[in-house]
């Protein structure tokens, strides 16, 4: 049995094969307590921080030993009273000169702990932690977040002599916590042997609600498909990767990220469901390498975002820098739908990028609505208008598709959609006011004091979103279009070539998601697979388009107005509200 630790940037990264401690004393005697001790003091020194006025030395002449003798006072503390604590240790008697100020340094130490993001890592090659991952957490995230509440608790009652009257129990332990263990991928070719040593994830435990802040809040760039297998550019030291095996709709994709994105990485269990023991046993549709060191990547293309379509080896391989400027959520989750993209049009499906969702109304009205649109077009706004104004007449919303999801033309000509994540990744600007606040216990949030801060939250299960549903409704989410006469929020299509055009136009007022900005068009308003694949996906799409004609599918678009000033929160429930007015004036 064994415990490491890591401390990169503002992560601390904990491995372990078994237990983490078994007592507060343990807790103190640590290396880890040792050395974030030392850290808060150095950074507290260089403010010139009046909390180390504790010391009977200046700040700037703090060692080794005055620490010792902090770590032995702290260790006193946990039992014994604190007036009695320098009758046992004379040296410990600096720090009671001033009783609030001895407290108000424990409770500065106790939040700087708390400023990090913490993960263990649970290593279960050579033992079962995988089969009770229950008790496992529990040994591990539990114990810890009770010694660390408790050793405060204990420390801060004794130097005061009193006990508080509020407790708030805040996540003092680890936020995220994971085990892993080796699994034998069945990969094909040389090139994927660098991945066979890399831990597979198979439970993960979060403690929502989680507010992280990653070093980007945009995407840039395009997604670059070329010639060569990246993985045959770079060279990774494997202990310092883990693997998310992500089920992107009926696909698998073995997402391997770097430590330095733990946040991102471990993030993904609220938007992708977690491949079971049966799914690892065939080999993956898709590997995807995120936070690659170093500029091995430079050169392979215009931007270093690649994939490349391994035909020999039947699997798409993509791969992303480690660089800051590559560190948003927005690279890991549109890569990964980028792979699931292309292999559906290489399979004759048609990808989509917008929401999915079956209407149930309370008058018996029923349909499956597909709202195609680039990001910040209104699609997930929409939908949560739905949510906020239906209340008194629909009586039932299933999510199938939040964000991408594909087509298929069934034997009988109807038009089957399906979804491909469990989460939304949502803007936060663009919600309800209170909408991601009613959420919030089962909320990731990510760079929330920026423009393009974010919200990844669970939304439904993956049966859902592939069971299949026969659509209805197609609409392309006009978010820049005002509302007249001219222009109603929905308009149907009168065939089939004018509808395939303003589709394969894809014009968008851009919101900030990206470093795009004003009026921009983007192919099927789908940059992820689409344009890569253009020669195979204008032929699919017009297809579709004359079944969508031939089945008489309500083909038009809605206007959202999202990207008008002043109709952000407006303009998706009216569209909203007039479309169920269709539904049910049009009961099916």
């Amino acid at each position: 049995m064994y415990t490491h630790y890591k401390i990169i940037s503002n992560k601390i990264l904990i491995h372990t094969t078994g237990r983490l401690c078994e007592s507060t004393e343990e807790l103190l005697k640590s290396d880890l307590f040792r050395e974030l001790l030392k850290r808060c003091i150095l950074e507290l020194a260089e403010k010139e921080s009046p909390l180390l006025g504790i010391f009977s030395v200046p700040g700037d002449k703090i060692g080794e030993r005055q620490i010792e003798v902090l770590v032995n006072t702290l260790e006193n503390l946990l039992k014994i009273e604190g007036k009695v604590v320098p009758n046992i240790l004379p040296e410990s008697a600096q720090f009671f000169r001033d009783i609030q100020l001895f407290s108000d340094f424990v409770e500065y130490f106790y939040n700087y702990w708390r400023g990090y993001e913490r993960y263990v890592v649970c290593n279960s090659a050579g033992s079962d932690l995988d089969k009770r991952p229950y008790r496992t957490f529990n040994q591990t995230v539990g114990n810890l977040t009770h010694f660390v509440r408790s050793a405060y608790r204990d420390i801060e009652e004794n130097i005061t002599g009193s006990h508080p009257r509020i407790y708030r129990q805040v996540t003092a332990g680890a936020e995220f916590g994971t085990i892993s263990l080796p699994v034998r991928i069945p990969y094909e070719g040389a090139s994927y042997e660098i991945l066979k040593p890399v831990s597979i994830i198979r439970q993960v435990l979060l403690n929502p609600p989680l507010i992280l802040d990653p070093p980007m809040n945009k995407r840039t760039g395009s997604f670059v498909k070329i010639d060569t297998n990246p993985l045959d550019a770079v060279d990774i030291e494997t202990s310092e990767w883990l693997c998310y095996p992500a089920k992107v709709g009926e696909l698998l994709v073995n997402v391997y990220f770097h430590e330095k994105y733990y946040e991102l990485g471990f993030s993904l269990c609220n938007l992708f469901e977690l491949a079971d023991d049966e799914d690892l046993k065939r080999k993956p549709d898709a590997v995807y390498l995120y936070g690659v060191p170093g500029d091995a990547l430079d050169g392979l293309a215009q931007y270093p975002t690649v994939f490349h379509d391994d035909e020999k080896n039947g699997i798409f391989v993509a791969a992303c820098p480690g660089r800051d400027e590559f560190g948003y959520f927005g690279y890991l989750k549109k890569m990964m739908l980028t792979l699931h993209n292309a292999i559906m049009i290489k399979s004759g499906r048609l990808p989509f990028h917008g929401s999915l969702v079956k209407i149930t109304m309370r008058n018996n009205a029923e349909a499956t609505v597909l709202m195609i649109g680039d990001t910040g077009a209104g699609k997930s706004e929409t939908l949560e208008a739905y949510r906020a104004i239906g209340g008194e007449v629909i009586s039932n919303i299933t999510i199938i598709a939040d964000d991408m999801g594909s087509l298929r033309i069934d034997d009988d000509g109807s038009i089957i959609g399906y979804g491909t994540e469990t989460g939304a990744f949502l803007r936060l600007d663009d919600l309800k006011p209170g909408y991601a606040f009613g959420q919030i216990d089962r909320s990731i949030i990510m760079n929330a004091s920026q423009v393009n801060a974010r919200v990844i939250i669970p939304v439904c299960s993956y049966d859902n979103i592939m069971k299949g549903c026969p659509v209805d409704y197609i609409l392309y989410a006009n978010n820049y279009d005002e509302i007249d006469e001219d222009h109603p929020v929905i308009e149907r299509f009168d065939n089939h070539v004018s509808a395939f055009n303003t589709f394969r136009e894809g014009t968008v007022m851009s919101k900030g998601t990206t470093t795009s900005t004003g009026l921009v068009h983007s192919y099927f308003a789908n940059i992820f697979g689409a344009p890569q694949y253009r020669e195979l996906h204008d032929p699919l799409a017009l297809k579709f388009f004359e079944a969508f004609f031939a089945q008489n599918i309500f083909v038009g678009q809605i206007r959202t107005r999202l990207g008008i000033r002043g109709w952000e929160m407006q303009g998706p429930e009216e569209a909203a509200k007039e479309l169920l007015r269709i539904i049910s004036s049009e009961k099916r």
